[in-house]
């Protein structure tokens, strides 16, 4: 488990929209280490996990892109059926209710990453999956 920053950005929902951030942080030198976008109707939302965030938050800044910074929590799971389920059962069994989540695995890679945010933070920073 590793502790780290998300940042959520609210987009309009059209062409470019991911691509402006995704330009603004590679050209500070940031590299986005995980990324969720969602839309409804006219707005949409990005949600970044970012391997520098003090560097981040300088470039987005900088860029006048708001943002909302919230602690999160990284695990790294075996990429096999069920890990997910188990991982998520054990927050839920200390109490830990998820504000967001996300999560990949590369085809045939033995390792999965989930990242989680949690409504009460206490909670999550004693939650070990």
């Amino acid at each position: 488990m590793a502790k780290t920053k998300q940042f959520t950005i609210a987009v309009d929902n059209q062409p470019g929209a991911v691509a402006t951030i995704a330009r603004t942080l590679g050209d500070a030198k940031v590299n986005i280490l995980s990324l969720l976008g969602t839309s409804q109707g006219t707005g949409g939302t990005v949600q970044l996990i970012v391997e520098d965030p003090r560097r981040a938050k300088k470039a987005l800044d900088a860029a006048r892109i708001s943002y909302q910074e919230t602690p999160a929590e990284q695990h790294e799971l075996p990429n096999k059926a069920g890990s997910l389920a188990q991982c998520l059962n054990q927050l839920a069994a200390k109490g830990v209710n998820l504000s967001s989540i996300h999560a990949t695995a590369a085809k045939g890679g033995k390792k999965a990453v989930v990242v989680y945010t949690a409504e009460a933070a206490a909670k999550a920073a004693i939650a070990t999956a």
